[in-house]
């Protein structure tokens, strides 16, 4: 009976040693991950270019017209493109300024984003795009976040039900863009691109504040679907997924915006990579974050991924290492990583969103003062076999980078 206790006594000693030594090395290797997080990019280096993005973000806003919203500048032309409401992009510029109003805190950011907002409102009804979460969540999303009104989120509430009228319950996806032969689909066909995954926070958010949980439900069926159809067995994924709205068929898997239909077009994987983890933040899914990480895994192993992280616009053309980089892409992606990495604690997605905003912070893609027609971003890419919006700033790459620099600076 002696010896009995003896053992157990030996063996309760042997489990609580190796708790602490569990312990120990958890608290080590948490002090060692925090130890190889020292920050790169100082706080003074992140203050100095917010304040070099408000001064370019108030000179451009001198420059709009009534109702127009910024799309690019061509610094070949010297030509500067707008955009009315009903666009894509509309959302980006007021969402840029609120973050920046957030993070300088001059006033007369937060008065012009308030001025265009007052504008935009009119879009709360478009059913005829998917890009409402862009649109409509980029910019009141934000201003009800910084300053919650009733307004905002009546605007919010009808920006997600106008979303919702997209939805296909047969194909368990919300149309991205209307039947039309350039997008190679038919009468009886629903378009889904990947894009669409970042429009699927604002129906999140629907749910959280009605309590509705259709949307929600939707959102997620959407990106079940796109789980499912859009990726290949390396989680690269297509652009374009052409369903048949009467079955959910699959008829095509294309790359509208890429190279070839089989290539990784480089803006495609950042809206993916940032919608997934997205996925993960609202709902807790386990699956979600997988997925996340085997999509920036497959983005941070490529090998024509440049050393200085800023991806070319596509991982697969046929003129690497001497093409085009996109900066937006990179953008989006840094801003992506740098959520996933809280999520994870793996250090190696902050590093590549660290090296990301570095080479976005240098010379090469960061504008001087009064140059590019007020936008911050040089080089990006908007549809290159379209040949519109190549190498040029880009209203989003502003967006997400002055995104992922109040993300770095919070971590």
């Amino acid at each position: 009976m002696k010896l009995n206790t003896i053992k157990i006594l030996s063996i309760v000693v042997f489990l609580i040693t190796l708790i602490s030594c569990k312990e120990n090395k958890n608290i080590e290797e948490k002090e060692s991950s925090e130890a190889e997080l020292t920050k790169s990019i100082s706080e003074e280096k992140i203050d100095s270019v917010n304040q070099l993005a408000a001064n370019q973000y108030l000179a451009m806003s001198e420059s709009l017209e009534e109702s127009r919203y910024p799309k690019t500048f061509y610094p070949k032309k010297n030509k500067f493109e707008s955009s009315n409401s009903g666009w894509w992009t509309s959302g980006f510029y007021p969402g840029t300024l609120l973050y920046l109003y957030e993070e300088t805190g001059e006033d007369s950011l937060k008065i012009e984003a308030e001025r265009i907002l007052e504008d935009l409102k009119r879009e709360e009804s478009n059913t005829s795009t998917h890009d409402l979460g862009f649109m409509m969540f980029c910019s009141f999303g934000n201003a009800n976040r910084i300053d919650p009104k009733p307004e905002y989120q009546e605007i919010l509430m009808n920006s997600a039900k106008s979303l919702a009228t997209r939805y296909n319950d047969t194909v368990k996806a919300i149309r991205s863009w209307d039947s039309a032969s350039w997008n190679k689909a038919g009468e009886d066909d629903l378009v889904v691109i990947i894009d669409n995954m970042m429009n699927l926070e604002l129906l999140f958010w629907a749910t959280e504040y009605s309590g509705d949980s259709a949307y929600y439900d939707i959102a997620v069926n959407h990106a079940n679907t796109t789980m499912q159809n859009h990726f290949r067995d390396d989680y690269s994924s297509y652009h374009e997924v052409i369903y048949d709205e009467n079955t959910g068929t699959v008829k095509k898997q294309i790359t509208n915006q890429g190279y070839a239909d089989e290539s990784s077009w480089a803006r495609g994987q950042a809206w993916g990579l940032y919608g997934y983890v997205v996925m993960y933040r609202a709902t807790k899914d386990e699956k979600y974050l997988e997925m996340a990480k085997n999509i920036a895994n497959f983005i941070l192993n490529h090998t024509n991924l440049p050393e200085d992280k800023v991806p070319f616009w596509d991982f697969d053309t046929d003129k690497i290492p001497n093409d085009l980089r996109d900066s937006s892409a990179a953008s989006v992606m840094a801003s992506a990583l740098l959520e996933l990495y809280e999520f994870t604690d793996q250090t190696q997605y902050f590093k590549a969103a660290e090296q990301m905003l570095k080479t976005l912070c240098s010379p090469e893609y960061l504008a001087n003062q009064d140059e590019l027609g007020g936008f911050l971003l040089k080089h990006g890419v908007g549809n290159m076999p379209n040949k519109t919006e190549v190498d040029v700033p880009l209203t989003y790459g502003d967006y997400y980078f002055v995104e992922a620099l109040k993300r770095y600076k919070e971590i």
